[in-house]
């Protein structure tokens, strides 16, 4: 009697559960079909047991595997381009969202709107920053935080950081040096590096000499990383990644409180003392600026919550700070070695505006920053390879009562669904961009009578409006930096054919049996070798296998 009363009570829980399962997504597809029945676009193949899922589904297997699911977006994304924007229903894997392409809607849901991230992003991000943070607040909250670190990341900090990233970029070149003649080599671990080392010292004013030697922060993240995954469910249903991921997440929220408590002695230490008005000002990190505002407010001690909170900032920092940047600077160099005429024009003007040896402008860089601003060449080059190499977009959630416009000029209700703000699809829309799929830097040197001066409001990267990264002053300033210090006497190719060819080597009987079975995998994405992949700031694929070189002209 005993168990048929488990056995009856376990058989309500299941029903109780399996009823609250279809009523959900039930109410969920019930409310798209409408939204599809008033005439929004979206694909016509919805279904109510899978949505839009099987549709993405044919977009991802025309792509290689490995990369990102954006570019099957960007490329269904061509059939609305009458409309930029359509409705896209992932649930249960992700909300139903509309993507959006178009400056003039994208501007309206980031810049007039302002709407709040959506919850899914918050989630996504919770073992990375361990904690709410500016990607994921919003609100007074957000509002509060990003006002204690605009200091921090402001044009003058940032101007004065210059000095610190010119004594990490020469790392970097030695290292890249060091390359010369003896093969192949991951161009992304050594970008990486390179930008974990700058952020580091940026934020935390922590001289980690990372580029050659391990440090904790970055060995904690990168196992946190490599257990994390957006989407995959081979990764977010392992039983051990939640262990792993709150292990190392306590390993970095240590290190950070411990350093903020360090900074807050220093900041009472200087508040007591007389500095002499001939005795040069410290350069102040991030946090330390940030800490000062925050006692600003009448506070003492260090609490608790801001500790918590100021950690999932400089974790978000340590994490976008490295990642995003890393990606982009390899791109640079793979746009460097496929535009010849520009890396010329490009040394011509590090020859104008430092002089034509490198060690000037090493001195020049350290004693007056300013100058980057003089390389408007430099800056153009960027901006292009970050139009066709976006790193990443954003997720808007709706509200009651907002609409957007479509190209039609049909208002599109946004109370149920929120926006996907596609970037990789944005930047290559030939309306806004001609001659969208050539590499142009001049585009961001003409002015407006010119067909080629693009619509600011198209130029995205690093978003535009309130919730703009914070960091893009910085980003900016680490690119044009190495670039300067590199590109007049180094030259960096890719490898991608050595590196195809050894690893076919090594393919064994079951990668044979495979290739037979299911054919070969595609390589290529749009004819570019070095596509970007799923991974954080959307990595170069393989690490950008590569060679390094003296410069043919020196």
């Amino acid at each position: 009697m005993e168990l048929l009363t488990i056995l009856f009570t376990a058989g309500v829980l299941l029903c109780t559960c399996l009823g609250y399962l279809v009523r959900t997504a039930y109410t969920h597809r019930r409310k798209i079909n409408e939204l599809r029945k008033r005439g929004v676009p979206m694909p016509k193949e919805w279904s109510w047991v899978t949505g839009h899922l099987l549709v993405l589904q044919k977009y991802v297997d025309k792509i290689p595997p490995d990369a990102a699911v954006a570019f099957a977006m960007r490329d269904l994304s061509q059939e609305y381009a009458d409309q930029e924007i359509f409705l896209m229903d992932f649930w249960p894997v992700y909300p139903a969202l509309f993507t959006v392409f178009g400056p003039n809607a994208i501007e309206k849901i980031c810049n007039k709107y302002n709407l709040p991230k959506t919850a899914t992003a918050a989630n996504s991000m919770q073992p990375v920053t361990g904690g709410p943070s500016l990607i994921s607040m919003n609100g007074d909250e957000w509002k509060y935080w990003r006002s204690l670190f605009n200091p921090g990341f402001s044009t003058g900090a940032m101007l004065n950081n210059v000095p610190h990233i010119v004594d990490s970029v020469l790392v970097f070149r030695e290292k890249l040096i060091e390359k010369i003649g003896k093969g192949m080599f991951s161009l992304d671990e050594f970008t990486t590096k390179l930008t974990m080392e700058v952020i580091l010292k940026v934020t935390l004013d922590d001289s980690s000499n990372y580029q050659r030697a391990p440090h904790i922060l970055p060995t904690a993240l990168g196992r946190i990383l490599s257990w994390h995954s957006f989407w995959d469910p081979r990764i977010l249903l392992n039983p051990f990644r939640p262990f792993v991921q709150r292990y190392n997440g306590q390993v970095i929220d240590t290190y950070i409180k411990k350093e903020l408590e360090k900074r807050l002695l220093e900041i009472r230490a200087a508040k007591s003392s007389t500095v002499s008005d001939g005795q040069p000002k410290a350069i102040k990190s991030v946090i330390t600026l940030a800490l000062e505002a925050y006692l600003d407010e009448g506070e003492n001690v260090l609490d608790e919550r801001f500790a918590k909170f100021a950690a999932s900032q400089i974790r978000l920092f340590l994490f976008a700070g490295t990642d995003t940047t890393a990606s982009i600077l390899v791109y640079i160099y793979h746009m460097l070695a496929k535009h010849p005429e520009w890396r010329t024009k490009l040394r011509e003007e590090h020859d104008e505006v430092f002089g034509k040896r490198s060690i000037d402008a090493i001195g020049l860089l350290r004693g007056t920053p300013s100058l980057l601003n003089n390389c408007k060449l430099t800056l153009a080059f960027i901006k292009e390879t970050l139009r066709l190499y976006a790193p990443a977009g954003t997720m808007r959630a709706g509200l009651p009562g907002v609409t957007v416009t479509d190209l039609q000029g049909n208002e599109q209700p946004m109370d149920y669904v929120g926006a996907n703000v596609l970037h990789q699809a944005l930047h290559l829309n030939p309306r806004v961009w001609p001659r969208a799929h050539e590499f142009l830097p001049e585009r961001f040197l003409v002015g407006p009578e010119d067909e080629l001066h693009p619509d600011p409001a198209a130029f995205r990267p690093f978003e535009q409006g309130p919730r703009n990264c914070i960091g893009q002053t910085l980003v900016y300033n680490e690119l044009r930096v190495a670039v300067i210090l590199t590109c007049r006497d180094l030259e960096i190719t890719d490898a991608y054919d050595d590196f195809d060819r050894e690893r076919e080597s090594q393919l064994g009987a079951w990668g044979r049996w495979k290739r037979t079975v299911f054919g070969e995998p595609l390589k290529t994405l749009h004819g570019d070798r070095a596509y970007q992949t799923d991974s954080g700031g959307a990595h170069p694929v393989d690490g950008y296998p590569c060679y390094a070189k003296w410069a043919k002209d020196i």
